[in-house]
C-alpha cells in the first residue's frame, strides 16, 4: 500500500468517513424499523449496533487491510483471492449485480413519490393513481437513464455529493427543528417509558429484523477508496472507527426525535413511504413556516435519488462489461454498440427490472408495492451482506496465507472465527426470514401473494447468475 501521495490526489480521512457514510446510511433508513417495532427499536438499534454494527465495521477493515491492492474489484476479488476460485468471484459479482435491481427500482419509485409531494403537498399519489400505472411509470424512469445513460450520469456525478452533503444539512434541520419544538412546548408523541419499548415477540418482530441490518449495510464499500489515503495504515482504521460512531449517533438520535413526532402506537400506514415527508411537513407546520421545509426536503431528496439511479446503473452495466463477466456470461449478452456500450446488457436490465415492477403493479395499493419492494431489498441485501463475513472467515481459516496484514479486529483466531460465525449466520438467517411478509395478516391471500413474489423474485435474481455460466459453455461448445 502506497504510504505517500501527492497532495493533489490523496483524500483526507474524515472527507472518507462522511462520503462512506452517505452511501450507507440513508436520511430515511431509520424510519422503516420504527413502523414496525416502534420505540422499542431504540433497544434493537443499541443492540445491533454493538454486537452486529461494530464487529462488521471492524471485519470491513480488516479485509480491506489484508487484500490491500486490489480495491477495485471489492468483494469479488477479495473472495476469488481467498478461494482461488474465479467462478465464487463471478458468483459474488452477481449477487451484488442481483442486489442492485430490486434497490434499483425502490430509488426509481421513491423519485416518483418525490415528485409528487413537490406537485401535490400531500399524500395523496395512492388516491389518484392506480399500484400498475406507478409501477410503469417506475419502470420509464429507469429506462429513460438506461438510454439517456452517458448524458444523464455526467450531470448527476457533478451533483451527486452536493446532494449527499444537501441532505447530510436536511438531517441537521431535522435535529434542530426537533430541539426547537421540545424548547418552544412541543409535545412527545412517545415518551421513553417500559410499555412503549417492551418488545412484542412474533412471527412478525423476526421476520422484520432483516430490516435493521439492510439499514446498516455497506461498510465493505470503502474499499475502491483506500488507495486513496496519504496514510492508509494509520488512517483507514480511524475512517472506520468514525464512520460507526456517526451511523450510530444518527440512528440513534433520529429514533428519539421520531418519538417526538409520531405516537409509536399509532403510526400512518403509509409510514415507510411518506413518513420523512411528514416528518417534514409537521415540523415545518410547527414552526409557521407553512410547507417550505417538507418542499426543500422533497427537492433534496429528488436530486438524491436521481444522482443513486444513475450510480446504480453505471455499477451494473460495469459488472456486466468485465473481464469476470466474458468467462461466465454469453457473449451476446455483452455485445457492444458502435459507441462502446453494451447495449444487451442494458436490454437484460430493463427486461429484468420491468419484470418486478409489473409483479409489484399486481399488489392492491401503491403503498403495498413500495412495502414490498423495501421487503426484498431486505432480503437480497443481507443475503449480500453475509459473503462479507464469508470471506472474513475464508480468511481467518487461512491464517498462513494471510499472516502480515496490517490491521486486525481480533488477534485470538478462535475468537475472530466466533465473532465471524455469529455475525454470518445471523445475517443468513434474517436474510431468511424475510422471506416472510413483512406487510399483511398471516395467513391471508394478500399475504401468501406476497410470499410467492419474494420467492419467485429472489430465485429469478439469483438463479439467472447460475444459468447464464451454462449458456456460455453450450455456446463454446457449439463455437468448437
Amino acid at each position: 500500500m502506497t504510504e505517500e501521495k501527492s497532495k493533489n490526489n490523496y483524500m483526507g480521512w474524515i472527507t472518507l468517513s462522511m462520503f462512506v457514510y452517505i452511501t450507507v446510511i440513508s436520511f430515511e433508513d431509520p424510519f422503516y424499523p420504527y413502523q414496525e417495532y416502534g420505540l422499542f427499536v431504540l433497544v434493537l438499534w443499541i443492540i445491533m449496533l454493538l454486537f452486529y454494527q461494530l464487529p462488521y465495521t471492524m471485519i470491513a477493515t480488516e479485509l480491506g487491510s489484508v487484500y490491500a491492492g486490489e480495491e477495485e474489484g471489492g468483494m469479488a476479488s477479495w473472495i476469488r483471492r481467498g478461494t482461488g476460485s474465479d467462478f465464487l468471484g463471478y458468483a459474488t459479482a452477481w449477487m451484488y449485480w442481483a442486489q442492485t435491481i430490486p434497490y434499483l427500482i425502490d430509488c426509481a419509485s421513491s423519485v416518483v413519490v418525490s415528485i409528487s409531494w413537490v406537485i401535490l403537498g400531500d399524500r395523496s399519489l395512492g388516491d389518484r393513481m392506480s399500484p400498475m400505472v406507478f409501477s410503469l411509470i417506475t419502470f420509464l424512469i429507469i429506462l429513460l437513464f438506461l438510454i439517456f445513460d452517458n448524458t444523464v450520469k455526467d450531470a448527476l456525478d457533478a451533483t451527486s455529493l452536493w446532494s449527499g452533503i444537501a441532505m447530510v444539512v436536511m438531517t441537521i434541520v431535522f435535529f434542530g427543528m426537533i430541539v426547537w419544538s421540545l424548547t418552544h412546548g412541543g409535545h412527545i408523541a412517545t415518551k421513553l417509558t417500559w410499555d412503549n419499548i417492551k418488545p412484542h415477540l412474533d412471527l412478525h418482530y423476526f421476520s422484520s429484523a432483516s430490516m435493521l441490518i439492510f439499514a446498516m449495510s455497506g461498510a465493505e464499500l470503502v474499499a475502491p477508496y483506500i488507495s486513496r489515503l496519504k496514510h492508509p495504515r494509520k488512517e483507514f482504521p480511524r475512517t472506520m472507527w468514525l464512520l460507526f460512531f456517526v451511523t450510530a449517533l444518527m440512528v440513534i438520535l433520529e429514533t428519539l426525535g421520531l418519538a417526538v413526532l409520531f405516537d409509536a402506537k399509532h403510526i400512518p400506514n403509509d409510514f415507510k413511504m411518506n413518513g420523512d415527508y411528514y416528518a417534514f411537513q409537521l415540523l415545518s407546520q410547527e414552526a409557521g413556516m407553512g410547507n417550505s421545509l417538507m418542499l426543500a426536503y422533497s427537492l433534496v431528496c429528488l436530486v438524491s435519488l436521481l444522482a443513486q439511479i444513475a450510480a446504480l446503473i453505471d455499477a451494473a452495466s460495469r459488472f456486466l462489461a468485465s473481464d469476470t463477466a466474458i468467462n461466465y456470461m454469453p457473449s451476446w449478452l455483452l455485445k457492444k454498440n458502435k459507441n462502446g456500450r453494451p447495449i444487451n446488457s442494458y436490454i437484460f436490465t430493463a427486461g429484468t427490472t420491468l419484470f418486478l415492477v409489473i409483479l409489484g403493479g399486481t399488489l392492491p395499493q401503491i403503498n403495498d408495492f413500495v412495502n414490498w419492494l423495501l421487503n426484498i431489498n431486505t432480503i437480497v441485501s443481507p443475503y449480500k451482506t453475509s459473503v462479507v463475513f464469508l470471506c472474513f472467515l475464508i480468511m481467518r481459516y487461512n491464517k498462513k496465507q494471510f499472516s502480515k496484514n496490517e490491521f486486525v479486529f481480533i488477534k485470538n483466531r478462535k475468537g475472530a472465527l466466533a465473532v465471524g460465525w455469529w455475525c454470518f449466520l445471523l445475517t443468513f438467517i434474517c436474510a431468511t426470514m424475510a422471506f416472510l411478509p413483512q406487510n399483511g395478516k398471516f395467513g391471508t391471500a394478500t399475504w401468501f401473494h406476497q410470499l410467492w413474489m419474494n420467492i419467485i423474485v429472489v430465485l429469478f435474481l439469483f438463479g439467472t447468475g447460475f444459468i447464464l455460466p451454462l449458456l456460455r459453455k453450450l455456446e463454446v461448445k457449439r463455437q468448437k
